[in-house]
Parts: C-alpha cells; structure tokens; sequence
C-alpha cells in the first residue's frame, strides 16, 4: 500500500510540475497589452510607430500594442501619468512643464530632434526673417509651445513686440490664405505642405536659426512602469527606433502602413510629411531617438526664460537613454 501511496504521490507531484511549466510558458507567450497615446491625430508624423506594429516588431517583442491618436481631447500626459496608458508622444517641454509640477513622467526617446515648428509667409509678401514681422500681422497659436517658441524667437531676434500686431489663430488657415494673417505659426511637415497644396508658395523662418529648438516628439512613460516593468519599456523602445529606421528607409512601405491608420489620409500629402520628416528625425549623425542631456538644460533654461516654468527640476529625472538601443 505504501508503494501505491506513493507512487500516486510521485504522479500528483509530476502532474503539478507539468501544470506549473505550462502555466508559466502560457503566461510568458502571451502577449502584454500596450497602449499608446499619439501626440496628434494619425499621420506619417507617425509612420515608425505604424512601421513597427505592421511589420510585427511590437510582436516580435511579445507586445500587442494599440496605437491612439491624440489631440486637444486626449492630452498624452494625463493618460500616461494616470496609468490608464502605459507609453505617450508629446513635446520636450511638456515632459519638462510637467514635472515642475511633481507629475512622474519620464521621456525616453525623441523622435524629432529638429522640432518641425516654424513660421512662414507668402513669398510675394517678402517676408524672410524676424524683423520682417514689423508693422505685420502675425498668428499666434497661444499656450502651447507654439507660443513659446514665437515669443523666444522674437526676444532672440531683438524684435521690439509693440510693432507687431497679433492675431490668435488655431488651425483654419483660412485667415492667412486671404491675407487677414501675413506670418502663420505652424509645421513645415503639415501647414507648410498645405499651403503649397494650395498653389501659395511660402518663405520659412526656422525658429532654430535664432537659437530656439525645442525637441519634439518625445516618447515617454512614469515612474512606474520604469520601476516594475522596465524590461517591457525597452521591448516597446527597441521595436519602435526599429520601425523609425525602417520608415525612413523604405517611405513607400511607411506611408502604406500609415494608410490604414485613417480613412481620409491622402497619400501624397502623407509622403510628401514623411520625406520632410527626416531630415528633422536626424538632424546630425547620431541614432534615431538620442537624447543629449545639454540639450535638455538648454530648454528648461528657455522655458524659465520666457516664464514657462517658475522653477527648475532635476534633468536628470525628467529623460534617461538607459533604454535606447545600444
């Protein structure tokens, strides 16, 4: 009886070790839910994101990821900071807003290392630099970076600002077309592209000609999910530079994959988004996604400037390289 004992016992001990190998492989093949909180609405500003979730990178990494488009309505830092998603895009200096005001968010790639935010003008108006604005009458988007990166700009520029006449603008640029608005504030990725869509030539001031470039596009997390699941955060990192290399070289199979993300994208503006994309995606010679903590320094000191932020934080917990591929 004692033999039968415990050879039932063996079994049972067998069938536990068995059941526990299988549970743990199951668990491990099973792919974790990612959800992502895009910075604007679905475009081939995002086409590496849409690379990498097409072609099966976040798949390969074991992530189901949800790419969701953002926008006024779905601010990526309350999402993300809340936990309700895990990764978000947004600009350098909302990384660095937020953390002035103790919410624990963290960046962890740029992918815009040039920030596609410029000013431009119809070419008829002569229009070229600054001080052109004079006796003008200049858009502003007020609020966001936009205006910090117009009011940086002008100050850099030694542009005396009772000579402008501004007008709040948003994003119909109905205004500027009919010569309401002589300088419009907006990205040569997008507005730019629209306006010579609209058969209306423009001159482009670069706000990084006088001294302003912010980083934008930053990918980012909180504190926690660097804490509890940081090998996670460098899957989804590693997948997505890989999806930006490959976006950037092969843009016909980018912009197809961008396609299926909205149904009233046109593909020729999406191409001609991306092919102007890259030169800002790598401005030098350095990697898609590097973060230069210089470079960081230089834009909290902007924002405390110009009266963004009333106080500094501590760069060192507003990015970290440590997931980036190396």
């Amino acid at each position: 009886m004692k033999s039968k004992s415990n050879f039932f016992i063996g079994i049972v001990g067998v069938l536990i070790i068995l059941f526990s190998i299988f549970y743990y492989l199951g668990k491990q093949s099973k792919p974790n839910k990612i959800e992502v909180r895009l910075k604007w609405l679905h475009q081939s500003q995002f086409a590496g994101f849409y690379y990498a979730n097409e072609a099966g990178f976040y798949k390969d990494q074991g992530l189901d990821v949800k790419l969701n488009p953002g926008g006024i309505d779905f601010p990526a830092i309350q999402m993300v900071s809340s936990g309700s998603e895990q990764f978000g895009v947004t600009g350098a200096d909302q990384i660095l807003l937020a953390r002035e005001k103790s919410i624990p968010v963290v960046a962890l790639a740029v992918i815009y290392r040039k920030s596609p935010m410029v000013f431009f003008a119809k070419k008829t108006s002569n229009i070229i630099v600054p001080k052109d604005f004079i006796n003008k009458t200049v858009g502003v988007k007020l609020g966001g970076n936009e205006e910090l990166t117009y009011r940086a700009m002008m100050k850099n520029a030694s542009i005396d600002m009772k000579s402008i006449t501004e007008f709040p603008v948003k994003y119909d640029m109905t205004p500027f077309f009919s010569d309401q608005v002589q300088v419009w504030p907006g990205y040569v990725i997008n507005e730019v592209i629209v306006a010579e869509e609209h058969n209306t030539p423009v001159n482009i001031i670069w706000p990084s000609n006088y001294g302003v470039n912010l980083y934008a596009d930053a990918i980012f997390t909180n504190e926690k999910m660097i804490k509890e699941h940081p090998d996670l955060v460098k899957k989804f990192i590693a997948a997505t530079i890989k999806g930006w290399d490959l976006a950037v070289n092969n843009p016909d199979q980018a912009v197809n994959y961008t396609l299926k993300y909205g149904d009233n994208l046109n593909k020729d503006h999406e191409m001609k988004m991306l092919k102007v994309s890259i030169g800002l995606l790598k401005p030098d010679n350095n990697p898609i996604g590097s973060m230069d903590k210089e470079h960081w320094i230089d834009m909290q000191n902007l924002l405390l400037q110009q009266g963004f932020m009333k106080k500094p934080v501590d760069i060192n917990q507003v990015f970290t390289t440590e997931f980036l591929p190396r």
